[in-house]
């Protein structure tokens, strides 16, 4: 059977419907990056359960590919907040925005970390004690990153809680 072609999230087309107004439309984009936020999340945390017990490598395999695929649309839609946050015309004392702005943040450092823990890891054939130093100074730093993310979904989903329709 071939593979399933996965649909993109293109960063050019607008998330929101054309009526919305921008505060609406930056409301729809911030729960979308919430979402995807938490399901970064939570295929990191069944990644983790999967790895901790054990299972065969091609279960593994699949998990850490959810994995990629849930990253690679929390990227994605960290750059349409951000393209909808800079349209926004003020600055209100929604706590939703606040929240959103705390997720795109804590979004933006989980990424870019991963990033890192990505080219430490092809950065060298070779294992050095100080590579490995360095890999694993990443890779606590983007755990870490990791645990923030999952605090700023939390805390997303308190103030809007009609974002979580998918759970």
């Amino acid at each position: 059977m071939p593979k399933a072609k996965t649909a993109r999230v293109s960063a050019t087309k607008p998330a929101a419907e054309p009526g919305l107004t921008k505060s609406a439309a930056l409301c729809v984009n911030a729960d979308a990056l919430y979402r995807a936020a938490a399901e970064s999340c939570r295929q990191h945390a069944r990644y983790s359960r999967l790895v901790e017990h054990e299972v065969c490598d091609a279960e593994q395999d699949a998990a850490c590919e959810m994995v990629t695929v849930s990253d690679e649309l929390l990227e994605q839609l960290v750059g349409e907040y951000e393209n909808g946050a800079a349209l926004r015309e003020s600055r209100s004392d929604e706590a939703w925005w606040h929240r959103a702005n705390m997720l795109l943040h804590a979004s933006r450092e989980y990424v870019r970390h991963r990033q890192r823990c990505d080219d430490v890891g092809r950065g060298s054939s070779s294992h050095s004690a100080e590579l490995l130093g360095a890999m694993q100074l990443e890779y606590e730093l983007a755990a870490s990153a990791l645990m923030a993310l999952r605090h700023a979904v939390d805390a997303y989903r308190e103030a809007r809680p009609e974002a979580n329709f998918t759970h």
